[in-house]
């Protein structure tokens, strides 16, 4: 794996250039966020119809492949590509995701991580999870990390920079980490504070990783915090290395992200809103304002997203986005969207989620344009500020 920086923007966004294998991205860029190695709704013949090559970024939780088959079937079959038939895919392996693998800080210790899954609370010990790692032969995977919110104490917080420093050694000089065929990525925590965070930075940054993960975030901070706390962290990078994050999905969060010089996110965020019946309508010259005035309480909307359960939709011919180049939004419209939810067919999600992975992974782009351009700041103010007004002009004729 290699990564370069190619560009630097007012605002602190910063454009670059990831290969991994025979596959380059532009970053900022989006992982698609999957169960068991799949976006939740979009079967393997659909992604194709997903911009390329950056829908080809696929994160996903070995947790998920707990509950059904064994590792060292995994192993023998030849890894998560092999399996998936996703040979020109990049899968990105970490123990959390924002769906179904929720870290339990109240239950993690000294032995292990632990967290909320389908198949109950399970405590991830070092050496199972590097047994996961080499069995699915992820192409990018992050080291096992004691994740805490926002509220722990001072002493808890120390012990999850502990913890999570000594889990990375346990990792990277694992027997099976030889094995993996994959760059890591070390993970970083520290919670809610400045020092605690600069410190698990600079130590993880001593290691022989190819990048980072931040962890951590997503998890009680508040977002007039959470620039003091990122910025403390990329100021202890190295520049030549990519910077990872979980927790942070919101439009708003991710610019946060990118101005701390942040160039991989995770997309748990589509997932949401596909699985709540909201389709992303924000475009490139600001936000999509959908609906009269009369009718903005009827669209659910805030700006950069409605509700296609609403009734208001029922009778609408019209594409979720006028313009829009994805499938769903070139083969259908809102009506026949609102009626596939209405009526709990499953086809609703599937179409959902393709528009919405088509539409993010647009705004990743218009963010990369803008760094490019050196007017990143100019691109993520009117952006906040635009939709700003949109729920202020919302409020006011409610």
């Amino acid at each position: 794996m290699n990564f370069s920086v190619k560009a630097l923007s007012n605002g602190g966004g910063r454009a670059g250039l990831l290969q991994v294998g025979s596959c380059s991205f532009e970053t900022p860029a989006l992982f698609l966020t999957t169960r068991k190695g799949l976006p939740t709704f979009i079967s393997p013949d659909m992604l194709s119809s997903l911009p390329t090559p950056d829908s080809r970024l696929l994160q996903f939780s070995p947790l998920h492949l707990l509950e059904s088959i064994s590792m060292k079937t995994i192993s023998e079959i030849g890894g998560l590509h092999q399996m998936l038939g996703l040979h020109e895919h990049v899968f990105a392996a970490v123990p959390r995701d924002g769906i179904i693998s929720l870290p339990d800080y109240q239950s993690a210790n000294k032995i292990g991580a632990s967290f909320e899954t389908p198949c109950g609370r399970l405590l991830i010990k070092p050496v199972q999870y590097m047994e996961m790692i080499s069995s699915m032969k992820p192409n990018i995977w992050s080291t096992l990390a004691d994740e805490v919110p926002a509220w722990v104490s001072e002493k808890r917080n120390k012990t999850s920079v502990d913890r999570t420093l000594r889990w990375l050694d346990d990792c990277i000089t694992s027997p099976f980490a030889k094995n993996t065929g994959g760059a890591v990525f070390g993970s970083i925590v520290g919670g809610s504070r400045i020092d605690e965070r600069k410190r698990c930075a600079l130590e993880v940054a001593k290691r022989d990783v190819s990048g980072f993960c931040i962890g951590g975030f997503g998890l009680g901070e508040s977002m007039d915090e959470r620039p003091a706390l990122l910025n403390a962290i990329t100021e202890c990078l190295p520049e030549d290395k990519p910077r990872q994050i979980c927790g942070l999905g919101l439009p708003e969060e991710v610019l946060q992200g990118v101005a701390a010089g942040i160039d991989l996110f995770d997309s748990s965020y589509i997932y949401h809103l596909t699985l709540g019946g909201f389709a992303l309508t924000f475009g490139s010259k600001g936000i999509a304002k959908h609906g009269s005035e009369d009718q903005l309480s009827d669209s659910c909307g805030d700006g950069t997203k409605i509700n296609l359960k609403a009734t208001i939709y029922r009778k609408d011919a019209s594409p979720i986005l006028e313009g829009c180049k994805c499938y769903t939004c070139q083969k259908h419209t809102k009506a026949y969207l609102n009626h596939l939810f209405n009526t709990h067919e499953m086809l609703a999600h599937i179409l959902l989620e393709i528009h919405n992975a088509h539409h993010y992974l647009g705004f990743f782009r218009m963010i990369r344009e803008a760094i490019n351009r050196g007017k990143f700041n100019e691109f993520r103010q009117n952006f906040v500020s635009t939709r700003r007004d949109y729920i202020i002009g919302a409020a006011s004729s409610a």
